[in-house]
């Protein structure tokens, strides 16, 4: 954390690669929502937000460039709370919005905190929210303000931790290196750039924990190996491939070393399976699964991560390259590593309100996570839990909900009962909790025409634009329909 006074304060190494691979159509942007059970104030949240932020030094910052990496500079501006009227998780310019890093916007019931994850990671964006939504209940109830410090004398005081827990935690050491094999990828058709579809199932924690238990895995193994199967059973119909099927899965590094940080702390274990049997039985993928995570998920190889990706950013070599040059290397680099898994999958956990809050619990009916998509990412899953409810959230570029109806049916198979809801692009039944988007407005770049070119391809390649033609010639399109997805008619 830098100190007091300072108005400047470098990124965490994490963060560093994020602000080089943003853009329009791959926005690093995500969502975490509280569900209240009464319509929002705005008025009220704005005044919330007003008197959190000046104290959380993490969230009060922009985005500038340097000689050789970005940086943050404290940013003194208000931001401003919104209706929500796009599309989630969309692209946060570092020079809009008053030039903050965040957006908090709110739809009837629902208080949505959009993030760059240049500034957080999910438990960090978590906690910002609870204290948000803390401090708007006491608001709406008023009552005296707990949350506040007692001396409104000291705005600068900070709440939470900013340190960077990868430069802590860092010793050198021999790691391996990580592999770029490609992995599966799923195809479909593409919704205009700019849009998405959200699907939110949400299931008994009760029920999940006891399915998990049967198989005897913890909750995220079950959720993996179900994702797994899922995918293997719709996109490969159960056959055997010659690319594995995996799943990227990111680690709160908080749990295995003493860190309290806001800042991104995570790592990213790649978990999946290569089909060679089509004989395999679910509880078979679930035992195999278990014992990578087992494996891979582990106190030594997580230090391997740290130091692997610390001892880069310390080379003096590295460090002299100018941004410009940077961002070309990073890019391509990322790209590799993309290639490797098939989707993300992110469990965030329990989320609950802070023991001095506890009274505002029965206030949030509960807590959803949403990750940022794009063509080069097209499909993500994200879980949380509050009170006695799980929700688990698919966010795609796909026209089609194939792999998440196909993984809403393993969960019903298994004896849990799931509740759906989704936007508008999702065809769940109920989806009046979102707003309804009739155009999307990409003015950026030629954006608009470039949306319009690929709400009519049919697939990445001209084999895929070929089997589409020849689909809908044969009828087995519902071509109407994909006009009213693809253009919003």
């Amino acid at each position: 954390m830098a100190e007091k006074g300072h108005r400047w304060r470098r990124l965490d190494n994490t963060a560093k690669n994020f602000p080089v691979i943003a853009n329009e159509g791959m926005s690093q942007v995500f969502r975490i929502s509280a569900v209240m059970k009464e319509e929002v104030q705005p008025e009220l949240l704005q005044k919330a937000l007003e008197d959190i932020l000046p104290h959380i030094r993490e969230f009060r910052v922009k985005l500038r460039r340097g000689l050789f990496w970005y940086y943050f500079e404290e940013n003194d501006r208000i931001p401003q709370v919104q209706r929500e009227s796009t599309y989630p998780c969309r692209y946060l310019d570092p020079h809009g919005s008053q030039r903050f890093l965040f957006r908090v916007t709110y739809f009837k019931c629902r208080i949505n905190l959009e993030v760059f994850h240049a500034l957080t990671d999910g438990l960090g964006c978590a906690r910002f929210l609870r204290s948000l939504v803390a401090r708007y209940l006491e608001l709406v109830k008023e009552e005296p303000g707990v949350w506040m410090p007692e001396d409104e004398e000291k705005p600068d005081e900070q709440i939470f931790e900013t340190v960077d827990s990868y430069l802590e935690n860092y010793r050198e050491m021999e790691h391996r290196s990580y592999s770029s094999k490609p992995a599966f990828r799923m195809e479909g058709h593409f919704l205009p750039l700019g849009s998405g579809q959200v699907l939110h199932g949400y299931l008994k924690v009760a029920e999940v924990k006891a399915v998990a238990k049967k198989h005897g895995v913890t909750v995220t193994k079950y959720l993996a190996s179900a994702l797994l199967w899922s995918i293997w059973q719709e996109y490969l119909d159960g056959k055997a491939d010659r690319r594995p099927v995996v799943l990227n899965i990111p680690i709160n590094l908080r749990a295995f070393f003493q860190s309290d940080t806001m800042a991104n702390f995570f790592a990213v274990s790649s978990i999946g399976w290569l089909f060679r049997d089509s004989d395999m039985t679910f509880d078979q993928l679930v035992q195999k699964i278990s014992r990578q995570m087992d494996r891979k998920i582990t106190k030594e190889r997580l230090e391997e991560s740290i130091s692997y990706n610390v001892s880069n950013e310390k080379k003096w070599y590295l460090r002299i390259i100018p941004l410009v040059i940077k961002r070309l290397a990073l890019g391509f680099i990322f790209s590799l590593k993309d290639r490797a898994y098939t989707m993300t999958l992110s469990n965030i956990g329990p989320i609950r309100m802070d023991p001095e809050f506890a009274k505002f619990a029965d206030d949030v009916e509960r807590f959803q996570v949403m990750i940022g998509v794009s063509r080069k990412q097209p499909c993500k899953c994200s879980v949380c839990a509050y009170g006695d409810e799980m929700t688990v959230t698919f966010t795609s570029v796909f026209a089609d909900s194939r792999i998440q109806r196909r993984f809403f049916r393993k969960m019903k198979e298994d004896g849990i009962a799931v509740r759906l809801e989704g936007n508008e692009l999702s065809g769940a039944r109920k989806r009046d909790n979102y707003p309804r988007i009739r155009r999307v407005w990409v003015i950026q770049k030629g954006g608009e025409k470039r949306a319009t070119r690929m709400a009519k391809k049919v697939g990445h390649t001209g084999e895929h634009v070929a089997k589409g033609l020849w689909d809908y010639l044969r009828g087995k399109e519902n071509w109407k329909e994909e006009l009213r997805r693809r253009f919003h008619v």
